[in-house]
């Protein structure tokens, strides 16, 4: 008889935020195709009860629930509550970012690159944020998506440059049928002065749900996003599709700048202007797939 493994109980806390949501899903899941696993989504504590908790005052909280393995954040309103829950049930903690709190209160600290994680026994350094896409067998070569982003932090907009950069992508790929997309930093009149042709169909943010980017992403062979989306660019990597950046001015050098740099010299993204967009270029040199790699070596460590 094949022996079976008990499933792994997995307590994954959710501060709401759609990006941190992306990240721990996306390992709880990429364990789940490792190990059975039993998840269980939870709401940070407030502060002061998860403080409580901490200073030895327990708390009629999570009776009900069996006692987790492993205990998964991202987002920095849920590291109290992943160090209470350690506390009242053991577990190991796994943190995915950089946290504000010391890293030896963590047990594992999944860190992007570009966040330049020191080098501990408890620190696990990934090529960008965990996300929740699988590498794809149904890429269309003839098929390609635009992911438009918005002013940020680290990046201010040209919608003009933006413009003649899409017009010159789609005429170099007139075999190509694009599909793009905005993003909630969007600036509102983007939409309103773009002309993309009958090659490019363009649906808006608020057209689509959870599941339509995953599903593009699936079958798009291309795909180009804005430098400011930069998750968005390692969601397009993982899933197997070549990937260009749209440069947009940035306001300085940045972390978030620099690891897109690093990217393009280990041959993972190319930029628009590199001078290579006038061709296709080639997918991904080996699968990008952080949130399996990340599982394996969680698996490895405490559960092999």
């Amino acid at each position: 008889m094949k022996f079976q493994a008990h499933p792994l109980v997995v307590w994954r806390f959710s501060d709401g935020k759609a990006g941190h949501d992306n990240q721990s899903q996306g390992l709880a899941d990429a364990l789940g195709r490792l190990r059975p696993v039993e998840m269980i989504t939870l709401e940070p504590l407030p502060a002061v009860v998860a403080l409580s908790v901490l200073l030895g005052r327990p708390r009629a909280v999570w009776r009900d629930l069996p006692n987790p393995d492993l205990i998964l954040g991202a987002g920095h309103r849920t590291h109290l509550s992943l160090l209470a829950a350690r506390r009242m049930r053991d577990g190991k903690v796994i943190v995915l970012m950089r946290p504000t709190l010391p890293l030896f209160l963590f047990d594992l600290c999944l860190i992007p690159a570009h966040d330049a994680p020191p080098t501990r026994p408890n620190v696990q350094i990934t090529r960008g944020a965990l996300n929740r896409i699988q590498p794809s067998t149904t890429l269309n070569a003839s098929r390609g998506l635009l992911l438009i982003g918005g002013p940020s932090v680290h990046f201010s907009w040209d919608s003009a440059g933006l413009y003649q950069k899409i017009a010159a992508i789609i005429t170099a790929t007139p075999a190509m049928q694009w599909t793009l997309t905005t993003s909630r930093r969007t600036p509102p009149d983007f939409l309103e002065h773009l002309d993309c042709g009958e090659r490019c169909a363009v649906i808006p943010v608020t057209e689509t749900g959870p599941d339509w980017l995953p599903a593009q992403l699936a079958q798009a062979g291309q795909v180009w996003v804005t430098a400011d989306s930069v998750s968005m660019v390692y969601e397009a990597l993982t899933s197997g599709a070549a990937v260009g950046v749209l440069d947009v001015p940035r306001k300085r050098s940045s972390r978030i700048s620099r690891g897109l740099e690093q990217l393009a010299v280990e041959g993972w993204v190319i930029f628009f202007s590199d001078g290579s967009r006038t061709h296709a270029w080639r997918r991904p040199p080996e699968t990008f797939n952080e949130a399996e790699r990340s599982a394996r070596w969680i698996i490895d460590r405490w559960f092999a």
